[in-house]
């Protein structure tokens, strides 16, 4: 046992005393130590059930034999962070739980790990973090929230920021905003609609990772703590089997996920994650592959905020597996790869049948035959910048219109709420991205406001930041290179004509190259906005949008 390193032989006496100072016994110590990674706490909807979520894995784990002791990792609630200066330190904590869980679970040498994350980062910052540790590890979520109800409507946490847009315009009043704040967000758990983390929980599922519902089952059904002790029992399987997270995170897994982000129609931000899980695992997944894999997997779910469905719809009508099993049909998948239930994909998903093709269209009737995210390229994003195709409407997938630039989110959000931006604008919001911001904000609160003011089916914005996942429209973000070094999109000036053509996967600013040029020579980079602690520290290693932002080593 990896473990025998901290319990067995003369030399490790004094760390076995400390082992009874925490109270364990001989019998507990002679069993491989599971460290159960618990992202439970008090200020993130998503994780104030974990506690009991872990006490079920910890039973699991016992009844399989191990002995699991418990150490934990920071959160942050996106939506409470979201528009002011706490949406900074969101993104970055996604490598600071992934450097944290190294620590730990390398310091005390455990035999195996079980991860128990829910929202935004720590799903990825976990997933990397197994794959740099790779000792046997699965991973159990938190659950989504259900669906709010509002005048007999489902509403999600979407809903609520488009209602601040609504009053701003005119067409809510405040005692409407009241009943949305009121319901929106019902229960417990990560919110409802197929946002980054509810997307990211099902692609861990995708990419072997989970057991079977850990992406959908809501988090206040009781299904849900049995799988958590099911996960428990099943990692000790993992590790008498010595099945690792590299064994399961392979190129080909990779590919599996990305095929499936597509027919779920993923928030854009796996787009940031599933580069930086594979660059932790030693494998290079270029995003420019993106476009190809779209053009190849129809999109079959049009979830909130895409559409009207929610989790526990897809939950219903059979979770991540039916979805898998309708790409299977086209022989969409890699079903050959081993996952953490000890069997194959195509083992798993076998018995899973599609229960609602409203919910998710059989593969026959897709909503489009072609997948939920695009990549764009062109003069404003040489590199990349993207998009979720599944939640634009048609008439704006191609789309020309006079940039409306500004140099960060605040003052953008101001003109729009002011009545400055109108139908037809391309709304430029730049310095937000890894090293501009530092830390790459999501843009939530100008895509709803736009929203809100019911320019949504006529308005685009353009950001080297990010979206949440739940933004809906033309919102293209990680446009690379950032303004922070010097990219296109810092060269854009206010009425320059920008052309998006989603279907052709390009992002044009229609100005002559030499003219580019020209602006190119006369720009200065900025002074840092921040140059103390943690994000001083991040801008100064991370990489772009295209590449994960993942931090250089």
């Amino acid at each position: 046992m990896r473990s025998d390193a901290v319990k067995v032989g003369m030399q490790q006496a004094p760390h076995r005393s400390l082992f009874n100072a925490l109270g364990l016994t001989e019998e507990e110590m002679k069993k491989p130590l599971v460290g159960i990674v618990s992202s439970y706490n008090e200020i993130v909807p998503g994780h104030m059930n974990l506690d009991k979520i872990v006490e079920a894995v910890k039973l699991g784990v016992a009844m399989g034999g191990g002995t699991p002791i418990v150490f934990p990792a920071i959160a942050v609630c996106d939506g409470i962070a979201m528009g002011h200066v706490g949406m900074k330190y969101s993104l970055v904590t996604r490598d600071l739980i992934a450097d944290s869980t190294e620590c730990m679970a390398m310091a005390h040498q455990f035999d195996a790990l079980v991860m128990v994350p829910n929202c935004d980062k720590n799903v990825p910052g976990l997933l990397m973090a197994a794959a740099r540790i790779n000792v046997p590890t699965i991973f159990v979520s938190g659950g989504p929230m259900l669906a709010g109800h509002v005048h007999g409507q489902k509403r999600s946490l979407s809903s609520m920021f488009e209602a601040v847009g609504s009053y701003a315009a005119g067409t809510m009043t405040e005692d409407d905003v009241k009943e949305f704040e009121a319901k929106v967000c019902p229960t417990c758990g990560s919110c409802s609609g197929m946002y980054t983390a509810n997307s990211m929980n099902c692609l861990t599922e995708a990419l072997g990772m989970g057991l079977p519902g850990n992406g959908t089952i809501p988090a206040v059904y009781s299904e849900r703590i049995k799988l958590a002790k099911h996960a428990g029992m099943q990692v000790m399987e993992l590790w008498r089997k010595n099945i690792r997270p590299r064994d399961i995170m392979t190129k080909e897994a990779f590919l599996n996920a990305l095929t499936v982000d597509m027919a779920l129609g993923c928030s854009t931000n796996s787009m940031l994650h599933l580069p930086a899980i594979a660059h932790e695992a030693d494998v290079d997944l270029n995003m420019e592959i993106a476009n190809e894999m779209s053009a190849k997997t129809p999109n079959l779910c049009h979830l909130a905020p895409a559409g009207p469905t929610y989790m526990e719809d897809l939950n219903e009508a059979g979770g991540v597996y039916a979805v898998m099993n309708e790409l299977n049909k086209k022989n969409l998948l890699n079903t050959e790869l081993i996952t953490v239930t000890g069997k194959t994909v195509g083992e798993n998903i076998r018995p899973c049948v599609n229960r609602n093709p409203e919910v998710i269209r059989p593969i026959e009737n897709p909503y489009s035959e072609i997948g939920g995210i695009a990549v764009l390229k062109g003069n404003l994003a040489p590199d990349t910048g993207v998009v979720k195709r599944s939640a634009v409407v048609p008439e704006m997938m191609v789309h020309e219109g006079p940039a409306r630039v500004f140099d960060c989110e605040e003052d953008a959000i101001a003109a729009i709420k002011g009545g400055k931006i109108v139908a037809g604008d391309v709304v430029v919001i730049r310095y937000e991205g890894p090293k501009g911001g530092p830390g790459m904000r999501e843009m939530l609160n100008p895509t709803s406001a736009i929203a809100g003011m019911g320019l949504g089916s006529t308005v685009a914005l353009i950001t080297d930041g990010r979206f949440s996942g739940a933004s809906r429209g033309a919102s293209i973000g990680h446009v690379s290179p950032e303004a922070a070094v010097g990219g296109p999109i810092a060269l854009v000036e206010e009425g320059d004509r920008i052309l998006i053509d989603i279907p052709n996967n390009k992002l044009e600013v229609l100005v002559s190259d030499e003219e580019l040029a020209a602006r190119k020579a006369k720009w200065q980079p900025r002074e840092p906005k921040v140059t103390t602690g943690y994000l001083a520290r991040y801008a100064k290693m991370v990489t772009s949008g295209n590449r994960g932002a993942i931090l250089e080593k």
